[in-house]
């Protein structure tokens, strides 16, 4: 990582883009470490990160609350920053981040789907953008209020057109802050795992408004083909795929797991329904895989008003 910006020894100055489950989770546990964190957000959070800080409640990491700082956007150099909304707000929410204000920082998204990281690069450059994905269930409550519910938090950090030695120091800062943090070697590889888990997850929860033991139980024909048909957009892209091995995975889950979808559908907030099913559909069409299965529960969730 650019040492230009360290806020102590070996510390690092991180900007998070969206301090909600995910971000908040990362800014309080980054913080923790030691390292100075920006938190970038609208008037009302940012003033009340910068009153209270973040508290965090989490079996894994413990109860505790970080200071922050906190602004609706970024205004200095920093050497790293952490892009933590929804695909659905992205657009927005990079106005808080001029690529003049970013100096040298990596651009880490961790973001659903597989088409952000063309459009950041465009924006921030093709060396600049570490594509990442986390696994976790972090949920906040209110403004700085964090519940990080799952026993495990793990990061895969990735980026082909990254310089090496960048990715693995702030994988390194990412790991030794709490997540267990790895660096792979290939970006497409690590993008499709998630998007060939999360799709079928997803779109059958939020399609049938059934917890994913339901889902397996009584809609076992639907799973199995939309986990066919995303195994074979993925291989077509470049990507390895096991769909018996995926299966295997959502059989493990306890039975009343939601996904994020059906929660945002729940709540009445927008869905990710393009970056997600829109991005498969698009992605088979480019490599001529049918996807029937898919393309009808997209429809069907567009036409529910979605």
């Amino acid at each position: 990582m650019a040492a230009n910006h360290t806020s102590g020894h070996g510390h690092l100055t991180v900007a998070v883009l969206g301090p909600g489950g995910i971000g908040g989770l990362l800014a309080a546990l980054l913080s923790r470490a030691g390292h100075r964190v920006i938190c970038l957000a609208g008037d009302d959070t940012a003033k009340t990160l910068r009153t209270t800080g973040i508290h965090v409640r989490s079996g894994l990491f413990g109860d505790f609350t970080a200071d922050v700082e906190a602004d609706t956007e970024l205004r200095e150099p920093v050497d790293a920053c952490l892009l933590t909304v929804k695909a659905t707000t992205l657009d927005a929410a990079l106005t808080r981040v001029p690529p003049t204000a970013l100096g040298d920082a990596l651009v880490v998204p961790f973001l659903n789907g597989v088409e952000h990281p063309q459009t950041l690069r465009a924006r921030y450059g093709p060396d600049r953008v570490a594509p990442a994905v986390i696994r976790a269930e972090s949920t906040r409550l209110a403004p700085g209020e964090i519940e990080h519910a799952s026993p495990f938090a793990e990061i895969d950090l990735t980026g082909d057109t990254v310089p090496h030695d960048r990715l693995d120091a702030l994988a390194q800062v990412l790991d030794t802050a709490g997540p267990a943090t790895r660096v792979l070697p290939d970006e497409t590889a690590a993008l499709w795992a998630k998007m060939s888990f999360l799709a079928p997850f997803a779109l059958l929860t939020t399609r049938h408004t059934l917890s994913l033991g339901d889902v397996r139980t009584h809609h076992r024909e639907e799973l199995t083909s939309l986990v066919e048909e995303t195994a074979a957009v993925s291989r077509a892209c470049g990507a390895p795929a096991d769909p018996a091995q995926a299966l295997a995975r959502y059989d493990a889950f306890p039975p009343s797991t939601k996904s994020s979808m059906q929660r945002d559908a729940e709540a009445g907030r927008p869905l990710e329904l393009d970056a997600i099913g829109g991005a498969l559909l698009r992605a088979a069409e480019r490599h001529g895989v049918a996807t029937p299965v898919t393309a009808r529960l997209v429809r069907e969730l567009r036409d529910a008003g979605h």
